[in-house]
C-alpha cells in the first residue's frame, strides 16, 4: 500500500510537470511564432494568457465538481482534453487558431491541476507523509515553470515551433494509461449542490479583468473599451463575492479566508507566480532579441533557476518544520525581490553574466516559498474540502501567472511604444510599417534588417534600448510588489498552523 501511494504521487507529479512546463515553455517560442505566424505583441500575450485565463477561470468549478463526482474521473477527462488541445495547438496556422487551441488546453489543465493536489491530500493522510508529498508537488510546480524554456529551446533547435505543444500528446496519453491503474478515486461524502451562478461570475469577472489589462497598451488605459471592461470586472467580481456569501451552497466557501494561515498563503502564492512567470516572459525575449541567443541557448541560460530550485525545494519543508513557515516564506520572497531588483538594472551594455546571480537568487526564493505556502493552504482545510481547497490554491497561482504576463507585459509595452513613437514620428515610415515597429521588438528588428543600413542600425539600437527600458520598469514593479508581499507575510502568516479546526463551521 505504501509503495502504491508513492507510485500514485509519481503519476500526479509527471502530470503536474506537464502542466507547469506549459506555463513557460511557450515563452521561448514567442520569437519563432512572431516570425512564423506574424503575431503582434498583444496577440503574443493572449496566446500565453488564453491558457491561463481559461485555466484559472474554471479551476474553482472543476475542483468542486471533482469533490462531487470523483476526482479520478475529472483527472482522466483532463488528460484527454489536454492532449487534444496540444495537438490542435501544434498544427495551428494563425495566431487566432493558436489562441483557441491554448484555451482548450486551459480547460484540460483546469481539470488536472486541482485533482493532483486533492488526490494527493486524500492519499497521504498522515501529516509527516503529506508534508513530504506536498514538498515534492510544489517542487515539481516550480521546476516545470523553470524547465519550460530549456525544453522549449531544445525542441525549437531540432523541430518546428509547434513541437513545444506536440510533446504533450504522448506524455498525456501515457499518463492516462498509468492513472487508470494507479490513481485511486475519492470524493466528498457530503457534496454541495452545483453553483452555476458563482461559476459564471468567476469566469466572466476574471476574463474581463485580464482582457482590460492586456489590451490597455494598444487601446490606451483611458479608452472607453478598457475603462468599461475594468469597471465591469469590478462589478462582476463584487457580485461574485456577494453571491457566495449569501448562497447556501457556495462554489467557494468564503469562510476559508477567515483563516489567516490560508489567506496569507494564497496571496503569497499569487505573488510568487506573478514574479516568476512575468520574469520568464521578459527575460526569454531579452536573451534572444537583445543578446542574440538562439531559443535553445536562451533556455539553457535560464537553467540556473531550475537547477537551484530543484536543489533547494526539498529543504524548504524541513526548514519550515524547524523554524516555521513565516520565516521561510518571507525569506524566500525577499530573495525574489532582490533578484528582480538586480535584473532591473540591466542596460544595453549588459551581458548574460549579469543575469546569473539574480537567477540563482530567484531559484532559491521560489523554492523556499512554494511548498510551505501550499502546505499552509491544504493543512488549513478539512480533507473532504480538498478539491475546492486545491482549486483555490491553483487559482491563486494561475491568476498570479496570468497577471505576471499581463501587468509586466503592459508596463513593457507602454514604455517601449512611447520611446519608439519618438523615432517613428521623426522618420518617413509608412503607417503599416510603423505598426510593425511599435508592435514588438521582434517586429522592429525585422524591419531594421530590411531597411537601408543607416536607418536600420539606428532602428535596431533604439528598439533594443526601448525594450530594455520597458523591461527594467516591469522588473521594478515586480520587485516592489513581491517586497511588499514579503512584509505582509511577516505580519499575517502564522509561524505554525493548527489545521482545519481554525475554520469556522458552515
Amino acid at each position: 500500500m505504501t509503495r502504491r501511494r508513492w507510485a500514485t504521487l509519481a503519476v500526479l507529479s509527471v502530470t503536474l510537470l506537464l502542466i507547469s512546463l506549459d506555463t513557460t515553455i511557450l515563452n521561448v517560442a514567442l520569437p519563432s511564432i512572431v516570425r512564423g505566424l506574424g503575431a503582434s505583441s498583444s496577440q503574443l500575450q493572449w496566446i500565453v494568457d488564453a491558457y491561463a485565463v481559461v485555466f484559472a477561470g474554471l479551476l474553482l468549478s472543476v475542483g468542486a465538481l471533482g469533490d462531487r463526482v470523483g476526482r479520478k474521473w475529472i483527472f482522466l477527462v483532463g488528460l484527454l482534453v489536454f492532449a487534444g488541445g496540444s495537438a490542435l495547438a501544434a498544427e495551428s496556422a494563425s495566431p487566432d487558431r493558436l489562441m483557441l487551441a491554448r484555451a482548450v488546453m486551459g480547460v484540460g489543465a483546469a481539470d488536472l491541476m486541482p485533482c493532483t493536489l486533492s488526490i494527493l491530500t486524500n492519499v497521504f493522510t498522515e501529516e509527516k507523509d503529506r508534508v513530504r508529498a506536498i514538498g515534492i508537488w510544489s517542487g515539481t510546480t516550480g521546476l516545470g515553470v523553470a524547465l519550460g524554456p530549456i525544453l522549449g529551446g531544445f525542441l525549437l533547435a531540432h523541430f518546428w515551433w509547434g513541437s513545444v505543444f506536440f510533446v504533450n500528446v504522448p506524455v498525456a496519453l501515457l499518463g492516462l494509461v498509468a492513472a487508470i491503474w494507479l490513481v485511486p478515486n475519492s470524493r466528498n461524502p457530503r457534496p454541495r449542490r452545483p453553483d452555476p451562478v458563482g461559476t459564471a461570475l468567476s469566469i466572466f469577472g476574471l476574463g474581463l479583468l485580464l482582457w482590460g489589462i492586456i489590451e490597455a497598451p494598444g487601446r490606451g488605459w483611458t479608452s472607453a473599451a478598457i475603462m468599461a471592461a475594468l469597471l465591469a470586472a469590478g462589478v462582476v467580481i463584487t457580485s461574485f463575492v456577494i453571491w457566495e456569501l449569501h448562497v447556501d451552497h457556495p462554489m467557494l466557501p468564503l469562510r476559508f479566508f477567515t483563516n489567516r494561515r490560508y489567506s496569507a498563503a494564497i496571496a503569497a502564492l499569487a505573488l510568487v507566480l506573478f514574479a516568476l512567470v512575468g520574469m520568464f516572459f521578459l527575460m526569454t525575449q531579452y536573451l534572444q532579441f537583445a543578446l542574440g541567443y538562439s531559443p535553445l541557448e536562451a533556455g539553457l541560460r535560464i537553467a540556473p533557476v531550475a537547477v537551484v530550485l530543484l536543489a533547494v525545494a526539498p529543504l524548504s519543508m524541513v526548514l519550515a518544520r524547524r523554524i516555521g513557515s513565516k520565516a521561510v516564506v518571507s525569506s524566500g520572497m525577499i530573495l525574489i525581490a532582490i533578484g528582480l531588483g538586480i535584473l532591473s538594472t540591466t542596460t544595453v551594455h549588459g551581458t548574460y553574466r549579469d543575469c546569473v546571480i539574480p537567477f540563482i537568487l530567484l531559484g532559491i526564493g521560489v523554492a523556499l516559498a512554494l511548498a510551505p505556502c501550499t502546505e499552509s493552504v491544504m493543512g488549513s482545510l478539512p480533507i473532504e474540502e480538498a478539491g475546492v481547497g486545491s482549486a483555490t490554491n491553483d487559482v491563486s497561482m494561475q491568476v498570479g501567472a496570468a497577471l505576471g504576463v499581463g501587468v509586466l507585459g503592459t508596463a513593457l509595452n507602454l514604455r517601449y511604444q512611447h520611446l519608439m513613437a519618438q523615432l517613428v514620428s521623426s522618420s518617413r515610415v509608412p503607417a503599416n510599417v510603423q505598426k510593425v515597429i511599435e508592435g514588438s521588438l521582434g517586429g522592429a528588428l525585422g524591419v531594421a534588417q530590411r531597411a537601408p543600413t543607416k536607418f536600420g542600425d539606428l532602428l535596431a539600437a533604439v528598439a533594443r534600448q526601448a525594450f530594455i527600458s520597458g523591461m527594467d520598469l516591469a522588473l521594478i514593479i515586480s520587485a516592489v510588489a513581491v517586497g511588499v508581499a514579503a512584509l505582509v507575510v511577516l505580519v499575517l502568516l502564522p509561524n505554525r498552523g493548527t489545521g482545519p479546526t481554525d475554520l469556522p463551521m458552515s
